[in-house]
C-alpha cells in the first residue's frame, strides 16, 4: 500500500495537503454579483442557469471561514461575499428565516428548508470563529430563527419544511435535516459555549439511534409527521438527491463521525458519564459497519453505493463523492478513538479508491457522481456544484474528533 494512503503518515498529510489547496482554489469563481452562490461546473466555472441556493451559499462561506483560519490566501474575501449572500439577496426580510434559492430569472425558491436553515447557522459559527465582521449577529438571528420555526422542544427533533411565510408546514419528517441540525448544533455549543445546543443534539441522536438498532443498523430516512418511519417514501424516484428511497449509507457514515463527535464533547463537558460516551461510541461503531459492508464495493466494482433497501441490497448502483468524503472522515475518527486497525485498513482504501477514480486531476475537485462502473455522470449532481464535503475530508482526519473542525483548526 502506498503509505501516502494510510493514516497518520508524513506522505498522507501531504496528500491531504494538496488536495485541499486544490480545492481552495477550484472553489474561487462562486460568488454572484450579490454574493449568493453559484452552482460549479465541472471546472469550477459558475453555471448561470441553475438556483443560487441558501445551503450552497453557507457551505462556501464555512468552507472559506476554515480558509481564513488556514491562511489561505483570499478566504478573507470570499467569506465576506458568501456572508453579504446570506444576510443580502437570501434573506427574506418580510417574513424572517432564509429563502431556499434564488432562480435565475430573479424569483425565489418557495420553501423554507430547515437543511438551508442548519447550514446557516455553521456557515456563522464558522465566520464568527474566524473573526469575520457581521458573523457574530448572523448566528444569534440563524438561531432565534431555528429557534421558533424548526425546532420542536416536545418531541427533541426538528421540523423539515415551511412555506415562504412561515405559515403552512410541511407532514415530512426527514433525517437529513436533523443530521445536519446535529452539525450545526454542535458548531454552535463549540462556538457559544452553550450547553443547550449539545444537549439538543443528543436528544435527536438518541431519537435516531433507537430507529436505527430497531432497523438492524440501516437509518430509516423519511417519517411521517408523528415520526412514524416511512419506508416506502420516494420508491418510485430512487435517486431524489435529498429524498431518496432505502437506506443512505453514506449518511449512517456520516452520522457515526457526528455521534461520536457528541459523545466526547459531551463527556468531556460533564453532561454525559464516560458509561454514555463510550455506548455511543459503540453504537456509531455498528452504524458505520453496517453501511460499509452493505455499500462499499457491494455489486462488483470499487465505491460506495448510494442507496440499498432495507435488506442491504443496493438499489442505486451510483457512486456520489460525498459518501466517499463522509467514509474518509469517519474511518479516521473511529481509528483514532478505538485504535482498531479495521478503520485504519478501510482509510487506507477510501483514499487509494479516491485517487483512482474521485478526484479529478486535469480540472479539479472531485466528480460529484460516477455509474457502477465509475463512468462521470450527471444525472443527479451535474457538476460540482460546492466544496464542502470534499474540504472536510482533508481536514477532519488529522484533527480532534470531539470538537467542530473549524473549533479544531482555530486551535492550532
Amino acid at each position: 500500500m502506498n503509505p501516502k494512503y494510510k493514516h497518520g503518515t508524513p506522505e498522507n498529510r501531504a496528500f491531504l495537503m494538496e488536495i485541499r489547496n486544490g480545492l481552495f482554489q477550484f472553489g474561487r469563481g462562486f460568488a454572484s454579483q450579490g454574493g449568493s452562490a453559484c452552482y460549479l461546473g465541472d471546472d469550477g466555472t459558475p453555471v448561470a442557469d441553475r438556483p443560487r441556493e441558501t445551503y450552497v451559499t453557507a457551505r462556501m462561506a464555512h468552507v472559506y471561514s476554515l480558509g481564513t483560519i488556514l491562511r489561505i490566501p483570499g478566504s478573507e474575501e470570499l467569506t465576506d461575499q458568501a456572508l453579504r449572500g446570506l444576510t443580502g439577496e437570501l434573506k427574506d426580510m418580510e417574513h424572517g428565516g432564509w429563502y431556499s434559492g434564488i432562480m435565475p430569472d430573479g424569483t425565489y425558491l418557495p420553501d423554507k428548508m430547515c437543511y438551508a436553515h442548519a447550514f446557516v447557522i455553521l456557515a456563522a459559527c464558522s465566520a464568527m470563529t474566524a473573526g469575520r465582521p457581521g458573523a457574530v449577529e448572523l448566528l444569534q438571528e440563524a438561531l432565534s430563527v431555528y429557534d421558533k420555526y424548526f425546532w420542536n422542544e416536545e418531541e427533541g427533533l426538528s421540523n423539515d419544511f415551511w412555506d415562504t411565510g412561515f405559515q403552512v408546514l410541511s407532514e415530512y419528517r426527514g433525517a437529513n435535516a436533523n443530521m445536519h441540525s446535529v452539525e450545526a448544533f454542535l458548531a454552535a455549543a463549540d462556538t457559544f459555549h452553550e450547553r443547550k445546543y449539545r444537549i439538543r443534539a443528543g436528544r435527536m441522536i438518541r431519537r435516531f439511534v433507537g430507529w436505527a438498532a430497531a432497523n438492524d443498523w440501516r437509518i430509516p430516512e423519511h417519517y411521517t409527521k408523528d415520526w412514524i418511519p416511512n419506508k416506502e417514501f420516494n420508491r418510485e424516484h430512487p435517486n431524489d438527491p435529498f429524498k431518496p428511497y432505502g437506506a443512505t449509507p453514506g449518511h449512517a457514515i456520516e452520522w457515526a463521525r457526528l455521534i461520536v463527535q457528541w459523545a466526547i464533547s459531551s463527556w468531556i463537558e460533564g453532561t454525559e458519564s464516560r458509561e454514555t460516551k463510550d455506548t455511543f461510541i459503540g453504537y456509531a461503531e455498528k452504524l458505520y459497519r453496517r453501511a460499509v459492508a452493505d455499500s462499499w464495493n457491494a455489486d462488483g466494482a470499487p465505491g460506495i453505493v448510494y442507496t440499498t433497501d432495507w435488506n442491504g441490497k443496493p438499489v442505486v448502483h451510483d457512486r456520489m463523492h460525498w459518501t466517499l468524503a463522509e467514509a474518509i472522515n469517519t474511518s479516521a475518527v473511529l481509528l483514532k478513538v478505538t485504535g482498531k486497525e479495521e478503520y485504519a485498513a478501510d482509510y487506507a482504501a477510501f483514499m487509494e479508491y479516491l485517487d483512482a477514480f474521485v478526484l479529478d486531476h486535469k480540472n479539479g475537485s472531485c466528480y460529484h457522481q460516477m455509474d457502477q462502473n465509475n463512468r462521470v455522470i450527471g444525472t443527479v449532481w451535474p457538476g460540482k456544484p460546492d466544496i464542502y464535503h470534499a474540504l472536510q475530508a482533508t481536514l477532519i482526519p488529522l484533527n480532534d474528533p470531539g470538537i467542530s473542525i473549524v473549533t479544531a483548526l482555530k486551535g492550532i
